[in-house]
């Protein structure tokens, strides 16, 4: 079954007023491992996930200069709270595969959504303390695992790629970002460092 995964991150002594610096250090590194920083959609959220957004920017192809992160985080956070989350959706290539009807698996690129989320301290009571400061979601495990399928060596080369990216960005953000700490964790509570080691050892 498919598990949603997130980077989670924290900085020393964050304040509210760190929030947006954050997040534009964090979606600058998509840039740097070849991907698109622009933020394709920003939301800002009161109190908690439960409660309609008080903000919300869908960007377009017109809107490519207000889409870098500077102007798209500085816009979205002149409403800047303590019990708000402020979420940007930016865009990567990552492999996945079409099966069906018998055929053999059909691999291609396409654009998957990755959402970066600052936190206010107050937001969903305090949930910043184990979501992180900044939390990055990536989605669905699948195209870093595909356990669903036996891969031969060309499929293992693009699952291994999808995970070059993830763990590149991961180190991006280490390196550039000023964090505190890190932790890659998964919705069920799995270590999914664990699972993709053990995914690729099986396919070596």
């Amino acid at each position: 079954m498919a598990d949603q995964i997130y980077l989670s991150l924290w900085f020393s002594n964050f304040r509210l007023d760190g929030v947006p610096g954050a997040l534009v250090s964090v979606l600058r590194q998509f840039s740097a491992i070849g991907s698109s920083s622009l933020v394709s959609a920003a939301t800002v959220y009161p109190l908690s996930w439960n409660e309609s957004p008080v903000y919300q920017r869908i960007y377009t192809g017109e809107d490519a200069d207000s889409a870098a992160p500077e102007l798209a985080v500085s816009e979205a956070t002149e409403l800047l709270h303590d019990d708000y989350a402020y979420e940007f959706e930016v865009k990567w290539d990552l492999w996945v595969v079409e099966t069906g009807s018998g055929l053999d698996p059909l691999w291609k690129k396409e654009m998957r959504v990755v959402r970066v989320v600052g936190f206010g301290p107050e937001f969903d009571e305090g949930a910043y303390e184990q979501n992180g400061h900044v939390r990055i979601d990536f989605g669905e495990d699948t195209p870093f695992l595909h356990e669903e399928l036996d891969l031969d060596y060309e499929a293992a080369g693009h699952v291994k790629e999808n995970v070059q990216m993830l763990v590149d960005l991961t180190n991006s953000v280490q390196e550039n970002c000023a964090i505190s700490s890190r932790l890659l964790w998964s919705e069920s509570g799995e270590t999914l460092a664990q699972k993709l080691v053990a995914r690729l050892q099986r396919v070596n």
